[in-house]
């Protein structure tokens, strides 16, 4: 699986980018968030990937910001949205918006998404509650943030067949414990040592 992808950008659309890395040019479609953010033509770029495989294609789809790398994961694993959707979803609300609404269920405002009707909303919130960042309830303070790394160690405990809550939570805590340094290995054993303690 592609996981990111590096070079000088070739061209850009709304829908897209086509970026050269090493002399192969790869489209990757965007959001319009991504594409605003994105630097102009001949400008090096950096972009979080998400590699959608079917029998007939393989779509690229590229984030500037892991916000919303990790916003368009979720999205995908909701039945009926699949990445033209989500990604469509993406261009309508900031990742940070958006995780605000489904915590709230707020209907009103997933329903202003161009695309989302009042089915897609309720599937929304139902399907997505508990996997997006929560808040603590103390302040609105919010707990450790979602990373492709902390992503990496929830994947490890639930491949152990450990639910993906109590993942989620050992995860976070081991995160605290160890600190924002530490790597793979070591994140997972404190999170072992969390859910076994």
């Amino acid at each position: 699986m592609i996981a990111s992808v590096s070079g000088t950008i070739l061209a850009r659309r709304p829908d897209h980018v086509v970026v050269d890395c090493g002399g192969v040019g790869y489209r990757v479609f965007v959001s319009l968030t991504t594409f605003c953010d994105l630097p102009e033509i001949g400008s090096q770029v950096t972009l979080l990937i998400h590699t959608i495989v079917r029998d007939d294609h393989i779509h690229l789809h590229g984030f500037i910001g892991e916000a919303e790398w990790e916003a368009f994961g979720h999205l995908i694993t909701v039945s009926g949205i699949g990445p033209k959707v989500a990604q469509a979803i993406l261009s309508g609300i900031p990742p940070a918006e958006f995780w605000k609404a489904v915590r709230a269920g707020d209907a009103v405002r997933l329903t202003a998404i161009p695309g989302v009707g009042k089915k897609t909303a309720a599937r929304l919130v139902v399907e997505l509650e508990g996997r997006l960042p929560r808040d603590t309830g103390e302040g609105g303070a919010a707990l450790a943030p979602a990373t492709p790394l902390m992503d990496d160690v929830v994947s490890a405990l639930m491949n152990l067949g450990y639910p993906e809550a109590k993942a989620k939570k050992a995860a976070e805590r081991a995160l605290k414990q160890a600190g924002e340094d530490a790597g793979l290995e070591e994140l997972i054993k404190a999170s072992l040592k969390t859910v076994l303690g």
